[in-house]
């Protein structure tokens, strides 16, 4: 077997979680933008780990899968399907229709339609959300994305399979017009309410249409920069997602009344973000990675399913004794801040327990159908 790994890739991902958890937070215990304004802005930018996530997989599938074309002669789709099967299916769905369960009996998590059930059972949950609005059932909102992986996940290996890197390659351009194509209708129809724009799938395909390019540009050949111009990427990534959210406006919540140039140049800002943090990590030297950074990396789609329902937990639930702990510490007006550090913690363990004792037993499983080793 063909073993492919870049630990970097998995610190990456750690910090894209970390992104979207200090947005996530702000759901719950906003920041006072007045008071805080950088501390604001720079956890308002933090929802566009996402694309980061999407960017991320693209790149490491396409990846495996032309690696696997050209060791093999073409690609195995049957396998590929129960691969990602074994390693999504299992925590999505336990953790989806647990949820469905407990809102059956308790109302504190909001009610779960049917509509929605059968949504998300499809992985169509985020054109449920585009055409619906957020769903009334906090901790469920977060599967949106993983909704749109799954779309990606049944096109990638057929598009392979059927036409080559060729084909990936043409897949992938009309992949990023169709994005921007959609955006400008957006922008041409602003809304006073939710918009629907960011659980687009054809708008956020345009990241996973990024990496898929530069899988097959760079082949493998990760870039040699020295740690100041990694750093000097790092800071111009922030940089651009900080100009996307308060110059362009573009959020993921709120409906995109900018106009046109706006528009584009915003999601432009983001993609241009997506890919630096990227280059700043790809190549990395692996002493520059550590390992507990990179493990929790690889626990990170368990620590984003379940961050919703700790926060919901720790803010909403228990806020009253939230309260009583910060008071008893003597740092009230810090109590949110006290949460979010409770909450990350509780998120972690959660995500550990499920990685190793429900998960693994799956991945163990998925290695049987694997032809390129990678982490899992």
């Amino acid at each position: 077997m063909t073993r492919y790994y870049k630990p970097e890739l998995d610190v990456l991902r750690f910090c894209a979680f970390l992104f979207v958890f200090f947005t996530h937070r702000m759901d719950l215990a906003p920041i006072d933008p007045a008071a805080y304004y950088w501390g604001y802005h720079l956890s308002l930018v933090g929802v566009f780990g996402v694309p980061l996530f999407f960017f991320l997989s693209a790149f490491l599938i396409t990846a495996l899968l032309t690696k696997e074309l050209e060791l093999m002669g073409t690609i195995n789709v049957k396998s590929f399907y129960i691969r990602r099967i074994l390693r999504i299916w299992p925590l999505y769905f336990t953790f989806f229709f647990g949820m469905v369960l407990v809102t059956q009996f308790s109302d504190k998590f909001g009610q779960i339609s049917s509509g929605t059930q059968l949504a998300f059972s499809l992985f169509s949950g985020n054109w449920y959300i585009t055409f619906n609005g957020w769903l009334g059932s906090y901790p469920i909102n977060p599967l949106w994305s993983i909704s749109v992986e799954e779309q990606l996940y049944i096109l990638l290996p057929l598009v392979i399979f059927f036409t080559g890197k060729r084909g990936l390659l043409i897949f992938s351009y009309l992949a990023l017009f169709l994005a921007y194509a959609t955006v400008i209708y957006y922008a041409q129809r602003p809304t006073e309410g939710f918009s629907g724009e960011w659980t687009n799938s054809f708008v956020q395909f345009q990241f996973f249409a990024a990496g898929i390019l530069f899988s097959l540009y760079l082949k493998g050949a990760p870039p040699k920069w020295p740690v100041m111009a990694r750093m000097a990427m790092f800071i111009a990534a922030v940089v651009c997602w900080l100009l996307a959210s308060i110059v362009c406006e573009v959020h993921a919540d709120a409906p995109h009344l900018s106009v046109i140039w706006q528009a584009v140049s915003g999601w432009g800002l983001i993609l241009t973000g997506v890919i630096l943090f990227f280059l700043s990590f790809y190549g990395a030297g692996e002493k520059f990675m550590p390992w507990t950074l990179a493990y929790l990396g690889r626990i990170s789609y368990g620590m984003y399913v379940f961050h919703i329902t700790v926060f919901w937990f720790v803010y909403q639930i228990y806020r009253k004794e939230l309260e009583a702990l910060s008071k008893w510490m003597d740092v009230y007006e810090w109590r949110n801040d006290v949460g979010f550090i409770i909450a990350f913690v509780i998120t972690v363990m959660i995500a550990v327990l499920s990685y190793h004792f429900f998960e693994k037993p799956f991945l163990r499983l998925k290695r049987r159908f694997t032809l390129i080793l990678s982490r899992d």
